[in-house]
């Protein structure tokens, strides 16, 4: 399936502001936001947290199969898509670990 179809499958995000990725030191190794051009890597990111528990080698892999026709393009074109290129070490490595901490919306904003 394709990008934008595979999105269609998966769960709501409104009620999330961001998701924070912690490494193994629990510091935020990146954080993608609720916001125009990070709400597809958010869905997924979330979904991924939801399913695995955290993103692991196995949850990095089945995020590349979401991500679809952009993770050919993120691997000709290395720096462009950074969320897949974090998934795509996560699966080369095959021990890397990262965990999702979820930062709600409140309504303030």
């Amino acid at each position: 399936m394709a990008f934008a179809d595979n999105l269609k499958q998966l769960p709501r995000i409104s009620h999330l502001a961001a998701i924070q990725l912690l490494d193994s030191e629990g510091a935020v190794a990146a954080t993608i936001e609720n916001k125009p051009g990070q709400v597809g890597s958010l869905s997924i990111y979330n979904h991924l947290g939801q399913i695995y528990g955290a993103i692991t080698a196995e949850a990095a892999r089945k995020g590349l199969e979401l991500y679809a026709e952009y993770t050919e393009d993120a691997r000709q074109n290395p720096g462009k898509h950074p969320n897949i290129d974090r998934l795509l070490a996560l699966a080369a490595d095959g021990k890397g670990l990262l965990r999702v901490k979820h930062v709600f919306a409140t309504g303030d904003e």
